[in-house]
């Protein structure tokens, strides 16, 4: 039997009592965090959606990150993971996102960004923040190690206004 992520249930009963919304945009999880908020009964409370944005393309035209951003940083950045859920809170009018981006493996890596490189990036009325991290080598890992970050990013936000 499957076990629901438990991060997911204390960020949910977090946002309950704040009475906020969260949105997300997600690229190298592929949707991992939304599946991981929607396991739990009466998310759709306070989660009000998410964009997996895994091409430049989709980045571009579904979350309006400029291309020059993507072509000067490179979509594995601070600056694009930033991006990512300003918009993200923007498009879906939440009070809270987050946006992320990596390189998950076995390709991508680069002399300056290794596997396993991973940005987060949380967006409110009331703070920005970044993180970078660096996973393993091992691409289902680093989906599930950058997911389970990006909750945990969340919930230390969140436990901050509680």
């Amino acid at each position: 039997m499957l076990m629901l992520e438990p991060l997911a249930i204390i960020i949910g009963d977090l946002l309950r009592q704040q009475h906020k919304t969260l949105a997300l945009a997600e690229s190298c999880t592929g949707g991992l965090i939304a599946s991981y908020l929607t396991d739990v009964p009466g998310s759709s409370e306070y989660f009000l959606g998410s964009v997996v944005a895994y091409a430049y393309q989709a980045k571009e035209r579904l979350l309006d990150v400029p291309n020059d951003l993507l072509l000067q940083h490179g979509a594995v950045s601070e600056p694009v993971a930033r991006e990512l859920a300003r918009n993200a809170r923007a498009k879906f009018g939440a009070d809270i996102a987050i946006g992320i981006t990596g390189i998950m493996g076995p390709g991508g890596a680069t002399p300056t960004k290794p596997l396993g490189l991973t940005y987060i990036a949380l967006d409110a009325s009331d703070a920005e923040r970044c993180r970078k991290f660096v996973f393993t080598d091992e691409r289902l890992e680093n989906k599930a190690s950058a997911a389970r970050a990006a909750l945990e990013m969340l919930r230390e936000y969140l436990a901050l206004k509680n």
